[in-house]
This record gives C-alpha cells, structure tokens and sequence, in this order.
C-alpha cells in the first residue's frame, strides 16, 4: 500500500525522524566517557520532565511492564498490603502485578470510564486503621478507557486520612502528553514508559523516585536485583549504570528531551490539549459517545469511542487497518469489541488529526454506523480554526 501509514494506537507512538537518525550509529563503550556523558545530560532532562528537583531518575532496558515491578519491589515486601482501584485494564494489570509478587493486594471495583473518586481514597485509608497500607497505586491515565485521574486530589485525600501511604503513580500514557507535578503533587514514585509521550521504540522502563521512598527502600522492600534502584542511582552519580543499558536507545532519549524543550515543555503539553479537543469534537459529530464519564477528566493522549450497540469495534479496527493502512487502537479486556480508540499524543500535528478523522470515518462508514462523511473533520478544522460555524458561501 503507498503513502504513509498511520499509527494512531495509544502507543507506541510514531518515532521522528531525528530520534531514528539518532539512534542509528554505531554502539559505543558503555563504560567509556562518551556514555557517561550522555547520561549526565538525559538525567537532568528527565527530571524536567517529572518536573522534579530532586526526584531520582532511574532507568531499565525494561517495558512499563518492568516498571510497575520495579516501584512495587523496591517498597513493598510480600504479604504487605496496597491499595488499588479497578477502573481499566491497566489499573487491573497494576494490581494483578503486586499480586504476583506477593503483595496483598486491596482492590477497589469502579466502572470503567469513571476516574477515580479522591474521597473514596480517602474513605479506605481512614478505615485502614492499622496502616497496613503501605502503598496507593494510580494510574494517571488510564489507557484502555481515556480517563485521567486527578492526582493532586488523591495526594490531598491521603494527606486528609493522616495516612504514611506512599503514592506510585503510572504515567505511562501521560508523561509529555498531559501535565504532572511529581514535586508539587507529593508523588513518591512515577513512572513511565519510552514509547507513548517520550516518542521513542518501546525498551525503556523510566522510574522518578522521591526521598521518602527512596528511605524506604533502604530498609524494605522486597528480594530484588536487577530492579533495585539503589545501585542504579549510585552508579548513574558517575553517569553509569550497574547492568548493560540500551545504549542506542539513550542516544534517542537525549535527541526526545532535546526535541521537547525546543518546542517548549509548556507548548507540547497545550499542542495535546488542541488536538485531543479537535478529536472529542468531531466524536460528538458523529454522534457518538467516548467512554469517559466526565468531560473534565477526558485524557489528552488519546480518545476511547464507544461503538453503537451491534457494532463490533473489532470490525471497524480491521477495516481500517486493511483498506486505510490506518491503525486504531483495540478495546481492552472486558472491553473488547466495544470501543476502539484513536491515539494522539507523541510526535503528532493537527493535519495528521485530521487525516487521522478522515480515515476513521471512512471505516465507520464502511462498518455499517450510520455517520455523516466529513462531519467529524470538518468539526475538527473548525476547532482547529477557532471558527463557531461554517462558513458562509461566496
């Protein structure tokens, strides 16, 4: 098939060419000044991504899958308790992960497509009266329903338990897309993966790690090796790390960080508000639904549609996929064949929106749902121009 395909699932996301060219080089001596050099650099930038002041950064050749394994070893022993909230696949696979480590895992049940409620957060850690508790894990943006959680108001409600949880958050589909504030939001442990916001293939799991964390896992945690971080953040002070790292991949991070602050870090984060708006617009167009409940809690990196009833999104993924070379991402567990959703965040602008519109209404069309072409672009060029109407003739 000619032209460019479109990859517009959650992630991975579509790699720059800058990042390629980048990567592409020979390997060089992990051990060697060169490389101590790079991470030097990339570590600071990261903690600007965190917006961090003195957050460790500590990275695996590891998926965000090894990442949520990292935060959970490292301060939480087998048979101890946390806390968790099932409102998505990946909020599901967070605990599911503690659980297979041992950890007794309290899971609280919510809809999916509803954020998570900080009251409620509240309301368990003041029944926990033994704090036994001894993490909250939330997932900022919950990927398989595009749902963000409000995590200045879950830290906010176990400050007001008078709780010593600590507070791990995925970020996974929302660093470099939508805002977070480890400092100013009192988060503990953060973590990422390099292939949604960071732009990068997938093969880096990116932790941030607070003192009061890291004070914890100098006295607990569980048996662990090659996800210990304090070896990590002792050997990266001379720009090393204590395990062959992706080397080439670092060399794209550093390329990533340069490209974010050269767009500004600010304008990235507003260039995701713009086109996650023109998205929901042009939903509504078709007049569909997304699967979040509330509008305000709507993620920017990515738009989970909901299929009319007799209409398999499974379908419509496949038609896109083979008539438009357009990728659409997949509904998730329970989800499946429910709602299918349009990624846009990484290295994304408003014409690839669009185009990105126009192939999906294509295969909503060729699906059977009853929309009118062009009605969702159209929506999406006038968000885009700031135009209320359409124009009138000439």
């Amino acid at each position: 098939m000619s032209g460019r395909p479109f990859l517009q699932i959650p992630g991975p996301t579509n790699v720059p060419e800058r990042i390629l060219r980048a990567m592409a080089r020979p390997v060089i001596d992990h051990r060697g000044p060169e490389f101590a050099a790079l991470t030097k650099e990339i570590l600071p930038g990261m903690r600007q991504v965190f917006r961090t002041a003195h957050g460790a950064i500590v990275i695996y050749p590891a998926s965000g899958t090894g990442a949520w394994e990292a935060a959970l070893v490292n301060v939480v022993r087998p048979g101890e308790r946390v806390l968790s909230f099932d409102n998505g696949h990946f909020s599901s696979q967070f605990a599911q992960t503690a659980r297979d480590l041992g950890i007794e895992v309290e899971e609280v049940p919510l809809r999916w497509g509803q954020d998570v409620p900080p009251e409620l957060v509240e309301e368990q850690l003041r029944a926990d009266a033994d704090h036994r508790i001894r993490a909250v894990l939330i997932v900022q943006n919950e990927t398989s329903t595009g749902v963000t959680a409000n995590v200045p108001a879950i830290r906010r409600a176990i400050d007001a338990a008078g709780h010593d949880a600590l507070l791990i958050v995925d970020t996974v589909s929302a660093l470099a897309s939508i805002d977070f504030r480890f400092d100013e939001w009192g988060v503990d442990v953060a973590l990422c993966g390099s292939q949604k916001g960071l732009m990068l293939p997938p093969g880096l799991g990116i932790l941030c790690v607070g003192d009061r964390a890291r004070q914890v896992a100098e006295r607990g945690g569980a048996p662990r090796h090659f996800f210990d971080w304090r070896p990590v953040i002792r050997d990266n002070a001379a720009g090393f790390f204590p395990y062959t790292p992706a080397t080439l991949l670092l060399f794209g991070l550093h390329e990533a960080l340069t490209m974010l602050f050269e767009e500004g870090f600010d304008e990235v984060l507003a260039r995701h508000q713009r086109l996650a708006d023109a998205v929901r617009v042009a939903v509504a167009a078709w007049r569909l639904q997304p699967l979040g409940e509330r509008p305000e809690r709507l993620s920017n990196s990515l738009t989970a549609v909901v299929m009319p009833e007799g209409i398999s999104s499974n379908d419509l993924i496949r038609r896109a996929r083979e008539r438009f070379d357009l990728s659409l991402g997949v509904g998730l567990g329970r989800i499946n064949g429910k709602v299918f959703r349009i990624g846009h965040l990484g290295a994304l602008n408003e014409l690839e929106v669009l185009g990105t519109l126009a192939g999906t209404e294509l295969a909503l069309v060729e699906s059977g749902v009853p929309i009118e072409l062009g009605s969702g672009v159209a929506a999406g060029q006038r968000q885009f121009a700031r135009v209320e109407a359409p124009l009138a003739a000439v």
